[in-house]
Order: C-alpha cells, then sequence, then structure tokens
C-alpha cells in the first residue's frame, strides 16, 4: 500500500461528508481490496482505493525457481480461469527455448483455453446480475462452471487450480470420459446460455441497474491500457488471440463482440457473447483434431518435457531426467522475451529475462485486473454507492491477479 496516499479518518461536519471504508473485506468488493470514500448521503464525492491485502511476491518468488516450479504460481492469478495461465507461462518459455508445437497439442489447448473463458465469463456475468437482484440467473447457469471444472478434472485430475499442462504440451492426451464429456457440454450450455440472456437481456430492472452506468470512452479505457471485454465494451476490438495469434489461434473463425458504451450493460453483452464465440471456436477444433494424428500431446523436446511417472518410476534415465528438469539443471538461452495470451480479463503477459540460470533474473506478470483496477476510484466520483458495486462487478477484480 503506498503510504503517500491520501487515507481519511475523520468525518468533517463542516462538509456534511462522511467515510465509508467499501472492503477490504467486504463482500460487495468480490476480494480483498479497500476503497476509502467520501459520501454526500448516497453519492461518491471521491476516493481512494488501495490493495497489497494479499500480496503473496510471486514474482519475486519465481526468481527463485525453475520453470516448471513456477507453474503453480500461475494458477493462483486468475483462479477462476488458471488453466490460460498455464497456457500462458508455458507458450512463454516455449518462445524462449523456439519450441514448435504440433498442430494437435494447439487445438487440445485452446478447449481447454476457450473452456475457461467461459468459466470466468459465466462467474463475472452471473455476479453482476447476483448484484442486481437476479439470484435465480446466478444459481441456473452456475451450475455449467462445474460442468467445466469436471472437465477439467478429467483432464489433469484438478478443478480450480489445475496446474495443467507442460512445456511443449500436456501432461497426457484426453481420454474418451474427457471428450464425451466436452461434447455433453457443447450439447447442452447453448440452450442455457439462450435461456440466461432472455431473463436478462430484455429485463427492466437490469436494464435500468446497468445501461448508461459507469460509462467510459474508448479514449479513457486506453490511456488506462484497458484490454479484454472492458477495451472491446468501448468499441475497440483489440483481442490478443487476432492481433498476435498463438496456439494456432489463426485457424478459427471468430468474431470479436464490441460494445459502444462501455458502461455495465455492454460490458455484460460482450462477455456474453464471447462465450457464444468461445462455443464456437470449440466446436471448431474438435472437428479439427479429427484431421489429426492421434495419441501426439507434446512436442519432442526431452530437455524440457518431463518423462511419463510410470517411465520415472521404471526407468534410470527417465528419473534422471526429470530430476535435472524439475530442478533446473539443463541451460536456457539467455534471452529477453514477452509472450502474452487473451486471459478472461484481457491482455496477460509474461515478460521474461533469462541469464541462462536455472530460474528467470527477472519475471514480470502483466495482470490485466491490476491494469483494470486503476480506473475505478476516479469512476466512481459522482456515482450512487449502489450503481459503484454493480460497477466493480462488470470489472471482474480477480483478488490474486490484483494483487500478486
Amino acid at each position: 500500500m503506498n503510504n503517500n496516499q491520501p487515507v481519511y479518518t475523520d468525518n468533517d461536519p463542516q462538509d456534511g461528508l462522511v467515510t465509508l471504508n467499501l472492503g477490504p473485506t467486504h463482500p460487495a468488493t468480490h476480494g480483498v481490496f479497500q476503497n476509502v470514500l467520501q459520501m454526500d448521503g448516497e453519492r461518491i464525492v471521491s476516493g481512494v482505493s488501495t490493495i497489497g491485502y494479499i500480496h503473496r511476491a510471486f514474482e519475486k518468488i519465481a526468481e527463485h525457481r525453475p520453470f516448471y516450479q513456477i507453474t503453480p504460481l500461475t494458477d493462483r492469478l486468475n483462479y477462476c480461469s488458471s488453466p490460460i495461465n498455464n497456457m500462458g507461462w508455458h507458450m512463454t518459455v516455449e518462445k524462449l527455448l523456439n519450441i514448435q508445437i504440433p498442430k494437435r497439442v494447439d487445438y487440445l489447448r485452446v478447449i481447454i483455453m476457450e473452456l475457461s473463458r467461459i468459466a470466468d465469463h459465466i462467474i463475472c456475468n452471473t455476479i453482476i446480475a447476483q448484484d442486481t437482484g437476479a439470484t435465480t440467473t446466478f444459481l441456473y447457469l452456475f451450475q455449467y462452471r462445474e460442468h467445466i471444472y469436471e472437465i477439467f478434472e478429467e483432464i489433469c485430475g484438478a478443478r480450480l487450480t489445475t496446474n495443467i499442462g507442460r512445456i511443449g504440451g500436456l501432461e497426457r492426451d484426453f481420454n474418451e470420459v474427457a471428450f464425451a464429456k466436452i461434447n455433453k457440454f457443447l450439447k447442452e450450455f447453448p440452450a442455457a446460455l439462450k435461456e440466461f440472456e432472455s431473463l436478462l437481456n430484455r429485463n427492466r430492472i437490469f436494464i435500468d441497474r446497468t445501461k448508461g452506468v459507469a460509462e467510459v470512452t474508448a479514449e479513457n479505457a486506453l490511456s488506462y491500457s484497458w484490454t479484454g471485454p472492458l477495451l472491446r465494451a468501448t468499441g475497440i476490438d483489440y483481442d490478443v488471440r487476432v492481433s498476435e495469434p498463438y496456439s494456432s489461434y489463426q485457424d478459427f473463425d471468430f468474431e470479436i463482440p464490441v460494445g459502444t458504451s462501455g458502461d455495465v450493460f455492454d460490458r455484460y453483452l460482450v462477455r456474453n457473447e464471447e462465450m457464444w464465440q468461445s462455443v464456437r471456436i470449440i466446436e471448431q477444433a474438435m472437428e479439427k483434431l479429427k484431421s489429426e494424428p492421434k495419441g501426439i500431446f507434446h512436442a519432442d523436446v526431452p530437455d524440457f518435457y518431463l518423462p511419463g511417472k510410470e517411465e520415472v518410476y521404471n526407468n534410470m534415465e527417465a528419473l534422471i531426467y526429470h530430476f535435472k528438469i524439475v530442478m533446473g539443471e539443463i541451460d536456457a538461452p539467455k534471452a529477453e522475451v514477452y509472450h502474452a495470451v487473451e486471459g478472461g480479463n484481457g491482455e496477460l503477459g509474461f515478460y521474461l529475462i533469462n541469464d541462462g540460470g536455472r530460474s528467470p533474473y527477472r519475471l514480470h506478470f502483466r495482470r490485466p485486473s491490476f491494469i483494470n483496477y486503476q480506473m475505478y476510484a476516479k469512476m466512481s466520483e459522482g456515482m450512487l454507492l449502489s450503481d459503484a458495486i454493480i460497477n466493480m462487478s462488470s470489472l471482474n477484480i480477480i483478488a490474486g491477479e490484483l494483487d500478486a
């Protein structure tokens, strides 16, 4: 927390303003962060945002860990879509090592990342609905996030913090149960999403609570370096998957939904449409896999791809490689790389400086929640407290990504 920031402690009876602490532990903040607000009745006059309550020093810890042991740190950034973080980190290392990934692996990764995007957007949009009083929609659609976690569990054995994948590919191939669950999700989710939209898109109460609230111009969004659904809601069609394609996203046909006013309602609509586009991408990926050779789930890079556990348990050479890879015994090039992926909240970037040692010399995470949150206090000036809560919900601030 910045000690130079003004912190309001006393209510001044002369100006009639009241100090209100919104957070750091408050259900409306959806995380551990604080806003010290000056209130004139129910209207916010000014505010100061503070963070640092769960700071975990991920970047400094990463400087003392070899590449594989950094993967669990990325899980804990935006834990609502942690596989995207895992894939982004592995692709960064692959860029450093100049590893070429098989197409089938790219398509499998795309399926996982788009499922993660849907899970992330389900959380954000159902929470916006919940904060306007629409509990039914929250409970109804949230169950499909559970179905996505069941798919992750089938693929890697974990649900929330997945530690999914490997440098060079995936730990294992998708089994038939995983594919069956994906097909079942693709069949059932569209009807649920359509019903979710029918409950909210023309709901008078929901529209009154969200339309025109917290409008942001494209110029302001760009000046604050916003990315992701928040930027697209202002009318800017920037999407990392299109501007800097990775994991063969250039092979897919999909649209970038954009809004016009950048308000809470537009952010909701953009995220909803992105879920439709994610379904479309997953369907294409499933079709593309049919023409790819089965059984390929990683690149041929024995110096950096962890051997399977059965091999490690029964083969001395595999055990030696496992030890050398995990402990960072194999040299990596001295280089400086940046790689970004389209996370649930925007451009998630990894800036890696490697000096050839066992661990990164420097690793910086470009965390979209941290950047998106900077405008919150300024946006809230003149806003009713009830609207400021909905605004915060629409920003989808995930504390782990805000305060890494």
